[in-house]
């Protein structure tokens, strides 16, 4: 800041106001601090500044590797973030590192407060992180942690996707289980709710699996063997996300079953390829933007306040129908 004062012919007082955006300069001072400072390649260190306040103003963001509805999660956090005076850092969990390890990267570079994008450690591990720093979970809800937690109506989205399967028209509605999965359990106890509800329960059928492409190949590979010993196909699939829901319509089609013409699918998230694909996915759209908005004003609330017990936004979720959905086959009409 020196050099800069004294090539630009200012004090150092003046230039430390420039570089705040503080007011006490003329507009062609502040052109002229900035032009030298440009030039001799200083850039302000804002990190710096902060710690000497005590304060990072960062918010560390703990994500998965290749689930695509955390990359449509991180672009509606970071502009809530910048809105409310707060950087983002991100750090991934992926194959050999783990959630835990990806969140104490955060907290080592001194984030103020970690947002987690689908965590699926134990509760235990949770409760314990939010008494060490203030943690949002976002798409699992953790009652038993000391954690706010952002996530939509599971049991509303699948009853809406299910009754939808089912004035269709469709009976032989079969579920493709997201595990361990952030709202896996919500949805299967959907699922097989909606079944009984809809007197299906003689049809009823949970598929093991995962939030993962190759859980839904694995699927379709088990229904297609199953089709090929003379067993009928179901004619409608509810995967247990939109990943899960694009494995299968890859092994399904490769195998030349016609989608929706032969059977069914419908996911879970409509990320942001979910209308990309060649047959636009018949998903349920969780609402990213406003989770991300939610999750951040959770963090930054709990940061400049005092005394806030744990909280849970529970948004709702939307039926989107596009063409992976239409009646089973032999369906009148």
């Amino acid at each position: 800041m020196a050099d800069v004062a004294a090539k630009a012919g200012v004090s150092r007082a003046l230039v430390s106001i420039v570089f705040r955006d503080q007011p006490g300069a003329s507009r062609e001072t502040r052109e002229r601090v900035l032009r030298v400072a440009d030039e001799i390649g200083y850039r302000p260190d804002n990190a710096a500044r902060l710690l000497a306040r005590g304060r990072s103003r960062t918010l560390g963001v703990m994500f998965t590797v290749h689930q695509t509805f955390h990359t449509d999660l991180i672009a509606g956090i970071y502009p809530e973030a910048e809105r409310l005076g707060y950087d983002v850092l991100l750090s991934a969990a992926a194959q050999g590192r783990g959630e835990a390890k990806a969140v104490e990267a955060l907290l080592s570079h001194r984030c103020e407060a970690v947002i987690l994008l689908g965590p699926d450690s134990e509760p235990e591990y949770l409760d314990a992180l939010g008494r060490r720093t203030v943690a949002v979970s976002v798409g699992r809800r953790v009652p038993q942690a000391q954690v706010d937690s952002v996530h939509s109506a599971e049991a509303k989205g699948v009853r809406q996707a299910m009754d939808h399967l089912v004035e269709l028209g469709h009976r032989r509605i079969v579920h493709i289980d997201g595990g361990r999965g952030p709202g896996s359990a919500e949805r299967r106890r959907a699922y097989r709710a909606a079944m009984r509800r809809h007197g299906l329960e003689s049809e009823l059928r949970v598929l093991p699996g995962e939030h993962t492409e190759q859980s839904g190949i694995e699927a379709g590979h088990l229904l297609l063997a199953e089709r090929d010993r003379g067993q009928a196909l179901p004619t409608a699939v509810l995967a247990g996300n939109d990943r899960c829901a694009w494995g299968l319509l890859m092994a399904l089609t490769r195998a030349g079953v016609d989608v929706p013409r032969d059977l069914s699918v419908v996911g879970y998230d409509d990320s942001h390829l979910s209308h990309l694909m060649p047959i636009g996915l018949t998903t349920v759209r969780q609402d990213a933007g406003l989770m991300a908005e939610c999750a951040v004003r959770y963090a930054v609330e709990r940061l400049e306040g005092e005394g806030l017990e744990p909280r849970e936004a529970v948004l709702d979720p939307k039926l989107v129908v596009r063409g992976t959905s239409g009646p089973p086959p032999g369906a009148s009409g």
